[in-house]
């Protein structure tokens, strides 16, 4: 490892993941290793053994929390994000739910809440006579306690904040953050649905409704879907507006400060594999685990560059078998996960030992395709994501099958009803036929997360399924004290192949940085994974600051017709911080990485 990038290494493992008397990585390995496989009823020993096998070397990255929790004395949870309990609309139950998030924070979760159960601003709240603030104004509440449970140390707090397209209060949600300061520990994303996007493209009126319930009086009502109920209730609407004028609002936020993302929330329910008990209204806080209430997320990701043969050669290849034998090895690892970890809340617990969901994604494709001699984007690099997206979800599930028929099935598993799900009917038969003979352990396997700073602690590889950002760049990374430390930083394959050819200039075959790459490119690797994927993909589709706002507004849409649960946009702006920046010119990092909210 060159010096900048061990530098960088030795400061994220001091800050984050470094654990009393450790003196080298290894230890650590050994730590997690070893507290993972406590867990094991039979062999113990031999399990540590495979578990510091995938450790080392960076072959397999459990999530942060994992790394900084798992066989320690604190009080920590091993699991990255929650998405949080419904907010019941009065100021016992918002309070309740503000404290429920501060307990889960103050443990190392991030978290994800829906706000859409907060009636609109201006309502008369019934009984009492008071007038509404609106669920924007709630959310201040949220960001300060963020800021004062994470206001020091190598960790910001994370948080996702949703809000229905058809809530009176969208536009105040849409225009949250264009201010500097305001909500700057949230990310924000807006749940839209199908009915919604019908209505932007016939270029119909929308109405904005809100449960009727909490309502005096009499006034038009139409059934919704709203989160909190059962069922579909009447809801009161308050208002209509043009959808393509709300849709163009919230576009013209995206390309201003980046925020808010979009959830194509009927998909996301759809397609997932616990729909027959499950409704879901909100992610974890970089969107790749939609989530229902108290649900969590157990991140782990697979290294792709570990699993290249004779890089940048003629010969180059990816070792299919190592990279199954690894995502068997980690798949339960993750389920051991669940067993080990400490959970802020009897609510978490409960939905975490009853789904058993867990999240085995990727990092560092970019950097592998540049060994491979491929070109992100291209048709072969497209082809061969795809083969490893399917040799990985198969292998998981294949997995969790026998550790079904060895440990049983997770208990939510009803066997007809998840059969019967469109993602488990798009796996081969015979995966189908073992998990109706034997079981599954797993709701969820699949999912790729952004992976920041744990890509950083395996040599500065590309995160998730990322492109490369820039050659070399400058970074900011929280120390201990709460401040920022800048690194200049090359890109891991860029230096791998400077090492083995013995160039100190030049470009190897294939490399190309996101700012090169069109929308669409962005958008069709995503789109080529997501089938592999059960739960989510975090992705950031950058562009330029002289990007044109009319092609900007076409993104949303590619996005829906390829298929995708959701996406995000960013665009260089004067409201959001950068994290990275490339040379003289200032590229500001993709939103999710700002400071306050940087993922690990």
């Amino acid at each position: 490892m060159n010096e900048p990038m061990a530098d960088i290494f030795r400061h994220v493992w001091e800050t984050k993941y470094r654990y009393a008397r450790e003196r080298t990585i290894t230890d650590s390995w050994r730590r997690i290793a070893r507290a993972l496989a406590a867990v094991e009823p039979h062999d113990p020993a031999g399990w540590e053994a495979r578990y510091l096998g995938i450790l080392q070397d960076f072959k397999f990255l459990p999530g942060g929390r994992i790394q900084a929790g798992a066989g320690t004395a604190r009080n920590v949870t091993l699991f990255n994000c929650f998405v949080m309990g419904p907010i019941d609309d009065s100021i016992p139950g918002i309070f309740k739910a503000l404290q429920e998030g501060a307990v889960t924070m103050q443990q190392g979760g991030g978290i994800g809440l829906d706000f859409s159960t907060l009636r609109p601003r201006g309502t008369l709240a019934k009984g009492a006579g008071t007038v509404a603030s609106g669920p924007v104004s709630f959310m201040q509440i949220w960001d300060a306690m963020c800021g004062t449970i994470m206001s020091t140390g190598a960790r910001r707090g994370a948080m996702m904040a949703t809000l229905r397209c058809d809530h009176p209060d969208i536009e105040e949600f849409v225009a949250a953050k264009q201010q500097p300061g305001q909500l700057r520990r949230f990310n924000l994303s807006i749940q839209v649905t199908d009915a919604f996007m019908a209505a932007v493209r016939s270029d119909a009126e929308w109405p904005l409704v809100f449960p009727a319930a909490v309502f005096d009086g009499d006034g038009e009502t139409i059934l919704r879907e709203w989160p909190g109920n059962a069922r579909a209730v009447p809801c009161r609407v308050l208002r209509r507006v043009p959808a393509r004028q709300l849709w163009d609002r919230i576009l013209q936020a995206t390309y201003d400060y980046s925020e808010p993302g979009v959830l194509f929330i009927d998909r996301i329910n759809q397609l997932n594999n616990l729909w027959y008990r499950e409704r879901i209204t909100a992610t974890n806080p970089c969107g790749e685990i939609p989530l229902p209430p108290y649900g969590a997320c157990d991140l782990g990701s697979l290294n792709l560059t570990c699993f290249v043969r004779s890089p940048f050669t003629p010969d180059a290849r990816i070792d299919f078998d190592g990279l199954t034998e690894t995502a068997q090895i980690a798949v339960r690892l993750l389920d051991n996960v669940i067993d080990a970890s400490r959970f802020p809340l009897p609510e978490q617990a409960e939905n975490a030992y009853r789904s058993r969901r867990i999240g085995l994604g990727i990092t560092g494709l970019a950097d592998a395709l540049v060994m491979l001699g491929f070109t992100y984007g291209s048709d072969r690099s497209i082809s061969l994501a795809i083969d490893v997206m399917r040799c990985i979800c198969h292998a998981a599930y294949r997995t969790s099958i026998a550790l079904a028929k060895e440990k049983a099935s997770f208990p939510y598993f009803e066997r007809d009803k998840y059969l019967q799900g469109p993602f488990i009917r798009s796996l081969p038969q015979d995966i189908q036929k073992a998990i109706s003979t034997d079981g599954i352990r797993n709701s969820h396997l699949i999912a790729i997360a952004p992976t920041g700073t744990i890509s950083l602690l395996s040599g500065n590889v590309s995160s998730g399924l990322e492109p490369i950002f820039a050659a070399s760049y400058n970074r900011k990374i929280l120390g201990e004290n709460g401040t920022a430390k800048d690194f200049v930083l090359t890109n891991f394959a860029l230096h791998q192949w400077r090492e083995s050819s013995g160039r100190a200039k030049g470009l190897p075959v294939g490399f190309v940085t996101a700012s090169e790459l069109s929308v669409r490119t962005h958008i069709a690797m995503q789109a080529a994974l997501q089938p592999f994927v059960d739960n989510s993909i975090s992705k950031t589709i950058n562009v330029p600051s002289d990007y044109p706002l009319s092609e900007l507004k076409q993104i949303y849409d590619l996005a829906y017709d390829h298929g995708l649960k959701g996406c995000t946009i960013f665009r260089p702006n004067w409201i959001t911080g950068a994290v990275l920046s490339e040379g003289a010119a200032g590229v500001a990092a993709p939103h999710c990485c700002v400071l306050e909210r940087e993922a690990d």
